[in-house]
């Protein structure tokens, strides 16, 4: 047997193991000759095609495929033409027949240009189909899709080009147009502009194919979607559906490591004083003239080697440019708070919290004093007789708990009072408790929702997840999550003027950090400006200024004032207690979760079953300023 025909039966061997699976409706993933490959996550109205040129190099455009549901990368040598021909044919005709049409769409990359400055450089696509057919809506589609991609501060440029000819280049040189007729596969070419890569001597920009990718990737599904409604018996409920589904091992991998690190020490704990109590009593003593001292928990890491692990985590064996992106994230949040561990108690250490948590806006800062100015520091929700001590409170959060528990029986969480914190904490589920916590009656169902209902629930939420990322935190979870926790505290009926002025406290705090002031200039400022008690005035101080200066106290208020947009613009609720995410991440988990990458949450926060809790969400989506809020409560 010669060479053409012993490869002209491998592929017909390979074909014919494709296409069975193919008619079972299981998932092929298969390696083809010369490093292709073959992957179609499930029955799927759509296949992309990508030919690898056979005499000049052409990095970069394979990736612009991978992650995708369904997919082919091949070798565009001529000894493999009739083989693949072969193959895609019949793929073609499989998957017509099960959906009632496929689109297939070639990418591959124009021409370079050596004179092109590659520093103002924009995306630029050139769309090519058959000047009769039904693809017209499909390619408008793909065109809008496409001009929504940016680089360089430019939107892209796209041109849409009908061919008279009987076929396209690309997938026409496969399927001639009338076989493609025939097995009711519609033929599609896309030319992208290589603006990912070097003219001179091709080295790819990885930035910059990472965001072409993640444009690209929505755009080919949006345009699939419209190609299945108007063309084919498959209707998927949102164009996010038609993502990938099945995930390869580099996937789980990389989200085990990345949880690992971000679980093998509590943030927060290390960051914080283990002698306030003490410190307060000093700095009272000493007629709050001298600045106190914090002591803190020994770091039991190295940080220097932990950011040596973090980046041994092959994030960039990740296909999905989805995924991508939310483990990236991680890993620079990871590496900062690090550097943060590294530099506590250090002039150095603000620095990074300003990376990791920002800093106070102009108008954050001129709301917080709206607040302040407005609200009297004292009022008739101060008058409360009736306090509850931290046993008593820890009673009833392990209520709260056993009412999760007969639901879920997975919750695992406890609930620990410690002398070595201040107020109330969540740390990986449980609740902690500082024993000489005090809680006026009124505000014990609040903080309940705010650290039950809230945190403990989206903890054990995104355990339920097959990724671990959703129960140790996304990137920037802590600004809805604080947010949700102070809603929470609302629909629960005892978010008080007081508690709104705490609020706003900690964001003048940060403020003064940030600008300069000293400990004991932010304490005068919040008592003797604010009107604050002195001892409520150290502990926030205390709070923001522990370790060299921590400006996460300022996203309560922040995430707070998000969260209202969000509902006000008419986010959805559900979503935001999937796991610990930001309000940045909701079209992440729902595209995950239209991809059914996602599991059912099987938790539901109590908070959002109250008798008034839709109203006063209704309330919300309506328009409502945060003082406004506490004036309608109070009525």
């Amino acid at each position: 047997m010669g060479k053409n025909e012993y490869r002209a039966a491998a592929f017909e061997k390979l074909t014919q193991a494709i296409c069975k699976r193919l008619s079972e409706g299981k998932q092929v993933r298969r390696t083809l000759p010369f490093e292709g490959r073959l992957h179609i996550d499930r029955t799927l109205p759509f296949l992309l095609v990508y030919r690898r040129p056979p005499k000049r190099p052409d990095k970069g455009t394979d990736l612009l495929l991978k992650g995708e549901a369904s997919y082919m990368i091949a070798s565009g040598a001529r000894k493999f033409k009739s083989g693949l021909s072969m193959l895609i044919r019949a793929v073609g005709e499989t998957l017509a027949k099960k959906c009632g049409a496929l689109l297939i769409i070639e990418i591959w990359s124009g021409e370079e240009n050596p004179d092109m400055d590659m520093a103002t450089a924009i995306p630029t696509f050139r769309i090519l189909l058959p000047s009769s057919g039904p693809l017209t809506g499909t390619a408008e589609t793909l065109e809008k899709a496409l001009l929504k991609i940016k680089l360089n501060k430019k939107s892209a440029d796209v041109e849409v080009v009908y061919r008279k000819q009987g076929s396209l280049p690309g997938p026409g040189l496969l399927i001639p147009k009338k076989e493609a007729d025939r097995l009711n596969c519609y033929l599609m070419g896309l030319e992208v502009q290589p603006v990912f890569r070097s003219p001179g001597n091709g080295d790819v920009f990885p930035l910059t194919l990472r965001k072409l990718h993640l444009g690209l990737s929505r755009a080919l599904k949006r345009a699939a979607f419209e190609f299945s409604h108007s063309q084919t018996d498959i209707r998927p409920g949102h164009y996010y559906s038609l993502g990938r589904r099945a995930m390869v091992k580099a996937v789980w991998d990389v989200d085990r490591r990345l949880a690992g690190i971000s679980s093998s020490f509590d943030f927060l704990l290390l960051l914080t004083p283990v002698n306030i109590d003490s410190a307060w009593s000093k700095f009272k003593k000493g007629q709050f003239g001298q600045s106190p001292v914090f002591y803190y928990r020994k770091r039991h890491i190295d940080p220097a080697a932990m950011k040596r692990e973090i980046y041994k985590i092959p994030v960039e064996n990740v296909e999905d440019p989805v995924l991508a992106s939310l483990f990236r994230e991680k890993r620079t949040e990871l590496d900062r708070q690090m550097t943060m561990i590294e530099d506590r108690d250090t002039k150095s250490f603000l620095y990074g919290s300003l990376l990791t948590f920002g800093g106070v806006s102009d108008k954050l800062m001129g709301l917080a004093e709206e607040i302040l100015e407005t609200l009297p520091p004292h009022s008739r929700d101060d008058s409360r007789t009736k306090y509850l001590n931290a046993v008593s409170f820890a009673a009833r959060a392990k209520e709260e708990l056993e009412y999760y528990r007969e639901n879920y029986p997975s919750i695992s969480a406890g609930v620990q009072i410690r002398s070595d914190i201040v107020g109330l904490m969540v740390s990986r589920g449980n609740l902690l408790i500082s024993s000489n916590t005090k809680i006026p009656v009124s505000r014990v169902e609040a903080l309940i929702q705010h650290e039950v209902g809230t945190h403990v629930v989206t903890y054990f939420n995104g355990r339920a997840q097959p990724f671990r990322q959703l129960y140790s935190g996304l990137a920037g979870y802590e600004e809805l999550q604080e947010g949700l926790a102070v809603l929470a505290e609302y629909l629960a009926g005892g978010f008080s003027r007081p508690r709104l002025r705490l609020l706003a406290g900690r964001v003048a705090a940060v403020k003064c950090l940030t600008e300069g002031a000293s400990f004991i200039e932010t304490f005068r400022k919040l008592n003797r400006d604010y009107g604050f008690e002195q001892r409520t005035a150290f502990t926030i101080t205390a709070r923001v200024y522990r370790s060299g200066g921590l400006t996460k106290d300022a996203v309560y208020l922040q995430g707070l004032v998000k969260l209202l947009k969000y509902l006000e613009r008419g986010g959805e609720v559900a979503p935001l207690f999937v796991g610990k995410i930001s309000t940045d991440h909701v079209p992440i988990i729902q595209e995950l979760q239209w991809r059914r990458v996602l599991r059912a949450v099987p938790l539901r926060p109590r908070y959002l079953d109250f008798s008034d809790t839709e109203d006063k969400i209704t309330m919300l989506r309506n328009g409502c300023s945060l003082l406004n809020l506490i004036e309608r409560r109070k009525k």
